[in-house]
């Protein structure tokens, strides 16, 4: 398995004119489903083998005007929940077979303390 995740993030407020770095924490929550399978190259069957379920949480303050490797501070969880192996396998819902994938899928949105949220990026279609 290749999953080529690669976030990126901001310094600046993404929908202002700005470029003066002012972020301040990212936090995230993320659900994630794998599933190990056989398939058949002849007739395109699929198999189930295994479904792994896995989380991922996490909140990183940030302070842009701290020097090179002072910036980020992980704040929590401090270590992660561990993947499952589920004792019963999930069915393989037919869209995660086609694009978009979940880098194409995902979005930058910017959500302001006070205000309307936007959409910076939408997803790849």
């Amino acid at each position: 398995m290749n999953d080529n995740f690669y976030p990126s993030v901001t310094w600046a407020i993404p929908v202002s004119k700005s470029n003066i770095p002012q972020l301040s924490s990212i936090k995230r929550d993320q659900s994630f489903t794998t599933w190990l399978v056989a398939a058949n190259q002849d007739t395109g069957e699929i198999i189930i083998l295994q479904t792994i379920k896995w989380r991922m949480k996490l909140h990183i303050a940030v302070d842009p005007t701290e020097s090179l490797g002072r910036r980020a501070v992980l704040m929590e969880p401090i270590s992660q929940e561990h993947p499952v192996i589920l004792t019963k396998n999930e069915p393989i819902p037919h869209n995660v077979l086609k694009k978009p994938n979940a880098n194409d899928a995902q979005v930058l949105m910017w959500r302001p303390t006070f205000g309307e949220s936007q959409v910076v990026i939408p997803p790849k279609n």
